[in-house]
């Protein structure tokens, strides 16, 4: 005979867990539905007389099945709890997400837990799943890591061009250098800056300068490849690292970034503002002591190249 307690105690017992602000689940070892509490019903839209006695992957065919078999089998056979987070799946279950959040996924993030349930005769007849939403803790994750990489992002870049700046694209430098010593690898690079380019703010004015060296960042970034890495080194000059490229492929690179500048027409106003660039190469081809010897090479090479009449190319020689 029940005693009158113990009858109370399972009343408490299933008003917590149809009240309870998370999903609970309790299925036997064939997959069929046995409780569905009152979360379930509301975020999947089944009546609990809808869910009873049906298989889960009826219920949710979205639910990999081989994948979420192993889970369970693991937490019956050794008869501790299994978990999973966010991060390494986003839902078990696809539940609509109704939080007012504009311009974010549209379905809840989970947690969730999968425990062993005994029977009477001491055998895991059953296993009980929970499922957490933790919508608001993904999002506000999300929204930090967004804004982290935004935040490194514009610590790592030139404003007025886009491209890297000097303190980012030297320290790419100094890391292929340190490859270079370790695996011989090769590097070159360029570095240029615009002819005459005080003369440009002298006559238009500095706005219009500025303008001259956005369309070259602009002409530089259609020229890279995925692995090079172009900065700004300062006022109107600016550096192009080509990783596993020679002195004859920096050369190469140079001359194409040349003669694309040297066609460009800039408009401001009513002024169309036509220039050129100087540029000098330098490669990894010589023994080098670091990373600050190839800036010191390509830069000779550069003033080399304005000393011989600018609108050139020059490659350091050693």
């Amino acid at each position: 005979m029940v005693e009158p307690m113990e009858l109370n105690e399972f009343h408490w017992l299933l008003a917590i867990v149809q009240s309870i602000d998370v999903g609970v689940v309790v299925f036997d070892r064939q997959y069929r539905v046995e409780v569905w509490n009152t979360f379930m019903e509301n975020r999947s839209g089944r009546m609990p007389s809808e869910a009873h006695h049906r298989s889960f992957f009826e219920l949710f065919p979205e639910v990999d099945e081989l994948w979420f078999r192993n889970k369970v089998e693991n937490v019956a056979t050794l008869g501790t709890p299994s978990f999973t987070i966010w991060e390494q799946r986003p839902y078990l279950v696809r539940f609509k997400n109704y939080q007012p959040i504009t311009g974010l996924e549209d379905f809840m993030y989970q947690n969730t837990t999968l425990l062993p349930l005994k029977g009477i005769n001491g055998d895991i007849e059953h296993i009980c799943l929970i499922i957490y939403d933790v919508t608001d803790v993904a999002i506000n994750r999300k929204r930090l890591q967004k804004a982290n990489t935004e935040l490194q992002w514009l610590s790592n870049t030139d404003r007025l061009t886009g491209l890297y700046n000097r303190g980012y694209w030297e320290e790419r430098l100094r890391q292929e250098h340190v490859r270079h010593r370790r695996y011989d690898s090769q590097a070159a690079l360029v570095m240029f800056d615009i002819d005459h380019f005080k003369r440009i703010n002298d006559t238009y004015g500095h706005q219009a300068g500025d303008s001259v060296i956005r369309k070259v960042a602009e002409v530089v970034k259609e020229s890279l490849r995925e692995v090079d890495v172009a900065g700004r080194y300062g006022g109107e000059e600016f550096a192009v690292l080509l990783p596993d490229t020679d002195r004859q492929g920096g050369q190469i690179f140079a001359e194409r970034l040349r003669a694309a500048i040297e066609a460009l027409t800039v408009r401001y106003q009513e002024h169309e503002i036509r220039f050129t660039v100087s540029l000098g190469v330098a490669d990894l081809g010589e023994p080098t002591e670091s990373h600050a010897q190839l800036i010191e090479w390509a830069d000779e090479a550069l003033y080399h190249s304005k000393a011989s009449g600018r609108n050139r190319v020059t490659v350091h020689e050693p």
